[in-house]
């Protein structure tokens, strides 16, 4: 496998597989920070550049997850290593507790350590859901939503694609995340967000269009 990135969030990524007992021929990427070593932790190759990915997907494993945060970063990098061959994994921790009904998870989530979620519950291609974040039942999360460690989502919510939702946020039930936006830390949502704003603060309001 190989794990886009190769700094903060992609060593969180490497935990989940290393628990998960799948780090044979596990490299990493990252043709952006020249201050990285060529191996992570003198272990695991770090590759430089879109050749030596193709390579590694043509002759060794396709498979790829994107240790990198930010929804639209993650959306770019997504087409482009499928464009090299790559074919995008999810990684759950074991660590994790799905429930066993009505649940889709799509391609290349990221589900941490500690996340919860119950039942009836969609979740598109790319998602981050970190540290103990909770699901609650009836829940919709779009492509590309990243959501931080600690945060609550209560049922029959509705994430829109590419938004993010900071630490220790609470957002209630049947409350609609519009796409793009984004939630402060610690906020506590009590009604609707519209696309492409930000907002925080208990209750959360708007701070600024994006």
């Amino acid at each position: 496998m190989l794990i886009i990135g190769a700094k903060g969030f992609a060593k969180e990524v490497l935990e989940i597989v290393y628990q998960n007992d799948d780090i044979n021929n596990l490299v990493f990427y990252d043709d952006v920070n020249a201050d990285v070593p060529n191996y992570l932790y003198d272990k695991f190759q770090i590759l430089r550049s879109e050749k030596e990915a193709k390579d590694y997907f043509n002759n060794i494993d396709k498979r790829f997850t994107i240790g990198v945060g930010n929804p639209k970063l993650r959306q770019i990098l997504y087409k482009k290593f499928v464009n090299l061959g790559g074919e995008l994994i999810s990684v759950v921790s074991n660590e994790s507790s799905i429930g066993n009904f009505g649940n889709q998870i799509g391609l290349g989530c990221n589900i941490h350590q500690g996340v919860i979620i119950t039942n009836d519950i969609k979740i598109g291609v790319g998602v981050i859901l970190n540290l103990n974040t909770t699901v609650g039942h009836d829940t919709i999360i779009e492509d590309f939503v990243e959501v931080s460690p600690n945060v609550n989502i209560s049922g029959n919510c509705i994430v829109e694609s590419g938004a993010f939702i900071g630490t220790n946020a609470i957002i209630l039930p049947k409350i609609k995340i519009g796409e793009n936006s984004i939630v402060g830390a610690g906020a506590l949502v009590t009604k609707d967000v519209p696309k492409n704003v930000l907002v925080a603060g208990i209750p959360a309001k708007i701070i600024k269009e994006l």
